[in-house]
């Protein structure tokens, strides 16, 4: 990574947005799901998940991380919602939980083992994940990033690939520390859409929104970013033929990018605007929606 004229980080990989970027401090917020039933999705997400109840009224609850104010997940109930079909739908493939550190991975990988709860495991060499889906079939990520210096590139793209992670040894990581929850400085470290088409993807996330693109030959998927992460989004066509959710599907209601500033979220809805989508100010950012529907919410950091 370099520092350009202006300050702001620049790296050596990926292909920057051609128009519009968004800045390097952009990151993943909070996501809004829709769910059948309340208490066992709750129950859920608390006790196998680790995430804290950090509000509660009726038909919804906010969690977050230990000590976190500021929420991670919402879950709304919906009445007559079924969970998700097994051809899938657009939108929602995960929502991806970063831990601040390997240790804290290896502890949770300890904690599923410990009560039996089962989970898909990748090594990306760029990360360390596990792969959860809650009580509706909604796709959850926990995953640990390698340190950037052991990233590696190919011809400008990250490399990244699904290999067997060795679980073993990511657990020796922890060091006996047994699993308390989601620990502070646990975030939302990215999104994985299904969605139709990559180029209108790319379209809508690449060119019109900002991103940069980090991998673009992965089969069937794109993985996008801002300030050279190795990607706060990824889209793949993985669920061909399936449809957007319908209004009593489990689904992923809402996903919110965070900006620095409020400039950089009105300069990101202008750019969305010129391109013919729609952008709707409010006090609580801007929403947009992508070719397939699913919502995104751009907030301003402060």
């Amino acid at each position: 990574m370099r520092t350009s004229d202006d300050g702001a980080d620049t790296v050596d990989y990926g292909i920057p947005a051609p128009g519009h970027r968004l800045p390097a401090g952009t990151r993943v917020g909070g996501v809004r799901l829709q769910v059948s039933d309340l208490e066992r999705s709750l129950a859920w997400y608390r006790d196998i998940l680790g995430l804290n109840v950090i509000a509660r009224s009726d038909g919804r609850a906010s969690l977050g991380a230990l000590e976190a104010t500021v929420p991670l997940v919402e879950l709304r109930f919906v009445p007559g919602t079924q969970p998700v079909p097994m051809r899938g739908r657009l939108g929602l493939y995960h929502f991806a939980i970063l831990l601040p550190d390997r240790a804290s991975l290896g502890a949770f990988v300890a904690h599923l083992q410990e009560i039996g709860a089962p989970a898909g495991a990748s090594d990306h060499f760029v990360s360390e994940a596990l792969y959860l889906r809650d009580p509706d079939g909604l796709g959850i990520e926990v995953y640990a990033d390698r340190p950037r210096s052991a990233w590696r590139q190919r011809d400008r793209q990250l490399v990244m690939a699904t290999e067997p992670l060795d679980l073993a040894d990511v657990m020796r990581a922890a060091d006996g520390t047994s699993w308390q929850g989601m620990p502070p400085g646990t975030i939302m470290g990215h999104m994985h859409l299904h969605v139709g088409d990559l180029r209108e993807a790319e379209a809508f996330y690449h060119v019109t929104l900002g991103l940069d693109k980090m991998v673009w030959s992965y089969p069937g998927a794109l993985f996008l970013s801002a300030g050279g992460y190795h990607h706060h989004l990824g889209v793949n066509t993985w669920a061909a033929g399936a449809t957007a959710p319908g209004d009593t599907d489990a689904q992923l209601q809402e996903w919110e990018l965070v900006l620095p500033t409020s400039d950089d979220v009105e300069r990101a809805r202008a750019s969305l605007v010129a391109a013919g989508h729609a952008a709707e100010a409010s006090a609580d950012g801007v929403l947009a929606h992508d070719p397939w529907g699913t919502r995104l919410r751009l907030q301003p950091e402060s």
